[in-house]
């Protein structure tokens, strides 16, 4: 059949290690034979960032805010281990922080469900999507390890030099550890927006949680922030989509996840999404089953799978190893990519191919044939067959095939 053609490019952010292996290969293999791919393309691998003093990831952000799509392959963050390894000039930041601060994102990770991998909490029927504000808070915060006996004190001065605040945090009467953290209203408008937003895009309930009732101002600027952004710009549009925003303490919100059914949207703030997500993904099967997407508040995607390089795969690559390293988080991270580019230009023929290439990889795992961390969860009627990367991206062509026929 002709291939389907795109009138827009995608930003296409390579990246690091395995992964970089199999979105050349995901490519070659289950989009170019189909479509007439279109990119402007951005090669975020570690070497290419060292080279261009990271410049290239900024680039590859503004790109995105000129197109409104992208698709990113995982990206090494390096440490002091990975500078000596690679030869770097520094310790570069995250690509994804250097992206979510360009774009002012808020991340969704939601898991992708097959049916022979039952989640651990056996109640959960749907996915739960949980939306992260990577913003401030503890990652931004200042610390001081206090050495010995003194007074903490909290001081804001405004910009005229007056001191307008200060109170103290404590009187020391032994050594301890201190630390101050922030965020804005800015950055908690636009993670609120994002939230509603998203929640309208894929029509599920949006719950949010702090703990207001022990941080009075911090969390409860948070609660007020959503809600007043709620009651002026989604209301009504959430009424007429029969879909719900539900506030409550983020205690509660742990007990009541893990009695529901899923099938909602999770907003966290910055270190609880850190650590619901993992709980979730870790919850549904793996890592390597796990969407994550970006979404601006003005409405742009960067699209990307929520696990890393898998890097001991990729050193048995090197030795020539065969291996069997999960793609199915960034095939969706393609599919999610071309489905949105679809929608927004128009191109019934992109969306369908999307759809059709993530019933094709579920199919393919339901029918038996999957890498080697499903087989050691799987729970179905078909016997598992662990199969290596290629051979997997080779069963899903096949299926796809069959569903491009009818």
């Amino acid at each position: 059949m002709a291939k389907i053609q795109m009138t827009t490019p995608l930003v296409e952010m390579d990246g690091d290690e395995m992964t970089r292996i199999l979105w050349q290969d995901i490519k070659d293999v289950l989009l170019t034979p189909y479509i007439d791919l279109k990119t402007e393309y951005y090669d975020l691998g570690l070497p290419e960032r060292d080279k261009t003093g990271d410049q290239v990831t900024v680039d590859a952000a503004e790109a995105t805010k000129k197109y409104g799509v992208a698709v990113k392959c995982a990206t090494i963050t390096p440490n002091a281990q990975r500078v000596e390894e690679y030869k770097l000039h520094q310790m570069w930041k995250s690509p994804n922080g250097t992206i979510r601060a360009i774009l002012d994102g808020t991340v969704f990770r939601a898991p992708i469900m097959v049916k022979g991998i039952s989640p651990v909490v056996k109640n959960w029927k749907k996915p739960i999507t949980i939306a992260r504000h990577a913003y401030g808070d503890v990652y931004k915060a200042t610390e001081y390890r206090v050495p010995a006996k003194g007074k903490a004190e909290l001081v804001f001065t405004d910009e005229s030099g007056a001191e307008t605040f200060r109170q103290t945090v404590y009187d020391f009467e032994c050594p301890g550890v201190l630390q101050g953290q922030y965020n804005k209203d800015t950055s908690i408008r636009s993670f609120a927006r994002a939230c509603f937003q998203y929640a309208v895009d894929t029509r599920q309930d949006l719950w949010f949680a702090t703990k207001d009732t022990i941080s009075k101002k911090y969390d409860h600027t948070f609660k007020d922030v959503f809600q007043e952004v709620f009651d002026a710009e989604y209301k009504a549009k959430f009424d007429e989509l029969g879909i719900e925003y539900f506030y409550t303490l983020i205690d509660d919100a742990v007990a009541r996840v893990i009695r529901s059914e899923g099938g909602y949207i999770w907003a966290c703030k910055n270190y609880d999404g850190d650590v619901m997500s993992d709980m979730v993904s870790t919850a549904f099967g793996s890592l390597a089953m796990m969407t994550s997407v970006l979404v601006s508040p003005d409405g742009k995607y960067e699209y990307e799978a929520a696990h890393g390089t898998v890097t001991r795969h990729y050193y048995k690559y090197l030795k020539g190893e065969k291996t069997s390293t999960n793609p199915m988080a960034t095939i969706f991270a393609w599919t999610g990519a071309l489905r949105k580019r679809g929608e927004l230009d128009s191109l019934p023929e992109l969306v369908n191919f999307a759809d059709q290439l993530e019933a094709a990889c579920i199919t393919t795992i339901e029918s038996g044939t999957m890498t080697g961390d499903l087989a050691g969860l799987w729970e179905g009627k078909h016997p598992a067959k662990a199969v290596d990367s290629h051979t997997f991206l080779e069963a899903i062509r096949d299926q796809l095939d069959k569903n491009l026929a009818q």
